[in-house]
């Protein structure tokens, strides 16, 4: 009877060991695709911030906001700050701003001008916030 219990007892304390020694080496994905996402994901933010950068320092862009009395240095520090969500959605808007002004265009028009206030005027509020 004794050696059944300590049978009982060593192949009980081997299951409760075995799961989480393997359970600690083993992942849902490997460390290199890990990293590739993180790297992905940290390339796409910095793309997201030199777009709205580089429509910041555009002369027409820089004439709207001193039209209507922004100060483009407090917004351009600000970009570093933004984050997630509010990061890719002022990229999208930078962008659609771009290709609005791209090809040379001599005029601004007013869905253009309007796009770039909000986006300033964003960027100026989650400043404000923060």
């Amino acid at each position: 009877m004794r050696t059944l219990v300590s049978t009982v007892a060593v192949v009980l304390s081997l299951v409760a060991v075995v799961p989480p020694a393997h359970a600690q080496t083993s992942h849902a994905a490997p460390q290199s695709v890990l990293d590739a996402a993180i790297q992905d994901h940290t390339a796409a933010t910095a793309a997201d911030r030199e777009t709205i950068l580089r429509l910041l320092e555009r002369p027409d862009v820089q004439a709207v906001a001193g039209d209507i009395g922004l100060d483009l240095r407090r917004a351009q520090s600000a970009i570093a700050t933004l984050e997630g969500q509010q990061l890719t959605e002022l990229a999208a808007q930078a962008r659609q701003t771009e290709q609005a002004l791209a090809g040379g265009q001599s005029r601004i028009v007013i869905s253009t001008t309007l796009i770039i206030i909000a986006l300033l005027v964003l960027i100026l509020i989650i400043v404000a916030v923060d």
